[in-house]
């Protein structure tokens, strides 16, 4: 019987483990998508325990001990430290083929050294470990950053954002890891919240603007678009519920942005309108700019209302969901592309079903000169998981080029998930080893290595291009 979680952990092959510990194992972690919190980064907090560090945010774990039966005070409520910490361990017992036991254990080894396996038997004496650990100086969140050999983060900002933690940070000249901005415009979109004129008015405070047409909204989002860019964002991010694309004239557009500005009620037609022209201007722009677009598409958020009115968004009630956009996206894409601004886009697909499909979309806008111009991305958020990484990648090997891949990104609000890295490297590294083992692809380790090294950091540097 193997060892639990041993070096070798997921790497069933010989070669498998050639390919990972000579090519993806020391390699530094360029993390183009997450959702840090910059104020964190820039004010290199510490943690009081395990459980403000562990399972503040993080709707992974939440979901999972609402699974087991938990009640709600030890999740999001005001119930002790201590008892929430409890309360996880023993659920995770229970995690067996959930990433999380894996992603758990990983983050016990690699941060605090801790091999056990936590369960209730050994959670009091696991909770005293990680806290004596947490009062060190290598626990901040920039020192875990550092630990973790990352060269670059992405944070997720709104438009309105002020992003002078972002600035902070790079005035700090004692850490090195670039921490940049990702434009993420969705309120612009949104017509259809209930928030929506409040928004507007958050982000003409911060223009300067009295936004009351749609021209002069495009031009707020287009002074938002040059500051971003003068702090060093380079990577759009957009979720798509889903992508749609319909046609209109200026005249009508300003007709539906005064409209929803009196608090009148947008009919869903014009809604599909509206996001259709802001996401074309938005695209034009990146291009313009030298920006990457990602699109991540495929969910349907806050199921629950009774958790949301009560918790708010994000707080582990989404699901991956059911409905056809393809054509949509497709129109979307050519709209750009037909005008020859179609920036480098990342397509994630929440539904596995639909890898295919964006795995054929992406060939139909390459690009001569641009290796993969078009990204089919990353397993996403109910698909990051062993199963759900070997789908994606081969589906994208039978339909592109795995070469190509711009790899791995966490995702995640805690400064403990750089392991995932790990985790998707060691899958990777499996994969690949399975097709030479098999005699599908030559044991030549000139390639073998680049390909590794390539989809574990080298593909998303060149491909982002950021200085």
């Amino acid at each position: 019987m193997t060892e639990f979680m041993n070096d070798e952990f997921l790497l069933s092959t010989e070669t498998a483990r050639k390919l990972y510990h000579g090519y993806a194992e020391k390699m530094p972690i360029f993390d183009y998508h997450c959702h840090l919190n910059p104020r964190e980064i820039a004010e290199n907090r510490k943690y009081k325990n395990i459980t403000e560090l562990w399972l503040g945010g993080d709707h992974y774990k939440w979901r999972a001990m609402r699974s087991n039966g938990v009640a709600e005070k030890y999740i999001t409520g005001d119930a002790d430290d201590y008892d929430k910490f409890i309360k996880w361990a023993e659920t995770v017992e229970k995690c067996i083929g959930n990433p999380l036991f894996h992603w758990t254990h990983l983050e016990l080894r690699r941060y605090f050294g801790i091999k056990s396996v936590l369960n209730r038997r050994n959670a009091e004496n696991i909770w005293s470990e990680c806290n004596e650990k947490l009062q060190g100086d290598d626990f901040s969140s920039q020192s875990l950053i550092k630990r973790s050999n990352v060269s670059l983060i992405c944070t997720t900002d709104d438009p309105a954002d002020s992003l002078e933690y972002h600035l902070a940070v790079k005035n700090q000249s004692g850490f090195k890891t670039k921490i940049l901005p990702t434009f993420r415009p969705d309120k612009s979109f949104s017509i259809d919240k209930d928030d929506y004129p409040v928004w507007i008015e958050k982000l003409g405070k911060v223009t300067g603007k009295n936004i009351t047409s749609y021209d002069q909204l495009l031009e707020s989002l287009k002074m938002r678009i040059d500051f971003f860019h003068e702090c060093g964002c380079r990577i759009s991010d957009h979720a798509l519920e889903p992508p749609v694309f319909a046609a209109a004239t200026g005249d009508e557009l300003n007709k539906i942005f005064k409209s929803r500005m009196n608090n009148d009620v947008i009919p869903e037609s014009d809604v599909r309108k509206f996001k259709t022209a802001i996401m074309l201007f938005a695209g034009e722009k990146y291009a313009e700019y030298g920006w990457s677009m990602q699109l991540h598409i495929g969910t349907r958020r806050n199921n629950n209302s009774s958790v949301f009115k009560s918790l708010g968004p994000d707080t582990g009630c989404d699901t991956i969901a059911d409905y056809t956009y393809i054509d949509a996206l497709a129109q979307f894409l050519d709209a750009l592309n037909s005008k020859g601004c179609l920036p480098k886009t990342v397509l994630y697909a929440l539904n596995s079903r639909d890898n295919d499909a964006l795995g054929t979309l992406i060939g139909c806008f390459q690009e001569e000169g641009i290796h993969g111009k078009m990204q089919f991305g990353s397993a996403w958020w109910f698909n990051d998981h062993k199963d759900g990484m070997i789908k994606q990648m081969t589906s994208l090997a039978n339909l592109g080029l795995l070469s190509n891949f711009i790899g791995m990104l966490t995702d995640s609000r805690s400064f403990l998930s750089f392991t995932r890295h790990e985790y998707f490297r060691r899958i990777l590294c499996n994969l690949i080893g399975e097709w030479v083992e098999k005699g599908e692809f030559p044991d030549d380790y000139d390639i073998l290595g680049s390909i590794v090294s390539g989809i574990s950091f080298n593909n998303a540097v060149n491909y982002f291009n950021i200085q």
